[in-house]
């Protein structure tokens, strides 16, 4: 596995190259990241990973310099899964220069649930995944549905910017005790972790995989919240998955 930090070296690398496909992660990686790189290398070849904490998605109270970074066992992680190149650039690299030209998601995409409570989060995220797909320029990208308001958010700017890039789905992997397997997890308390319900038995076998338990479902709860289904622009009028959490624990 090659690993590269330089925008131009990666070019060079992936030249020729017409059906990549590409797993942007913020490291720290899990079996649902694995995951991702096996469903990739279904839909492309070569498998690019690349591992950037983006500090534009991470609000001014948040835990970026806390966000857990492990990259020499994601490297080993990405080699056994057999990653053509780990795409590792520094923020100088991505970001030689204030990245004053951001993408933002519509109003009713990107400041609803997640995005309620984290403003200009996902403009962070659009804007990101936009300069990573400048990057790489994959044929195909595989995001999970464990973040569904980020793969809808995404899905959508591929599509309104017309990019050349399919979105693939991957189905959410879970801890046995039916929690969402995520970088944040360890943030838990025992106490908190116990609040976090299994999810939803109707939903059992409907695609959702587990470390060595039957799980399935995409729930989570807050103490205290409860989230109504509500239609989700450009997905049909269909109701949005309840988001049982003030946000996402990526």
């Amino acid at each position: 596995m090659k690993i590269i930090s330089c925008i131009e070296e990666l070019r060079d690398q992936l030249r020729g190259q017409l059906r990549t496909a590409f797993v942007p992660t913020m490291g720290n990686l899990l079996e649902g990241h694995l995951s991702l790189m096996r469903l990739a290398r279904k839909h492309g070849d070569p498998v690019v990973a690349s591992i950037f904490v983006n500090r534009l998605q991470f609000g001014p109270n948040e835990d970026f310099d806390k966000y857990p970074r492990t990259f020499q066992a994601d490297v080993e992680k990405l080699e056994k899964e057999g990653v053509y190149v780990l795409f590792a650039p520094s923020e100088k690299d991505l970001y030689p220069e204030p990245q004053e030209y951001r993408v933002r998601p519509p109003d009713d995409l990107g400041n609803i649930l997640e995005g309620e409570f984290r403003p200009g989060f996902f403009t962070g995220v659009t804007t990101v995944v936009l300069k990573l797909f400048s990057c790489v320029q994959p044929k195909v990208a595989v995001f999970g549905k464990k973040d569904y308001q980020q793969l809808m958010i995404i899905r959508n700017m591929s599509k309104q910017f017309a990019l050349p890039t399919e979105i693939i789905a991957a189905e959410t992997w879970r801890a046995k005790d039916g929690l969402a397997l995520s970088s944040r997890n360890g943030y838990l308390s025992e106490a908190e972790r116990a609040e976090a319900p299994p999810p939803d038995p109707d939903r059992q076998g409907r695609g959702d995989r587990a470390c060595g338990h039957g799980w399935a479902g995409t729930g989570r709860r807050a103490a205290g919240s409860q989230a109504h289904p509500r239609p989700w622009p450009g997905h049909g009028g269909q109701p949005f998955p309840a988001s049982n959490g003030r946000y996402s624990q990526r």
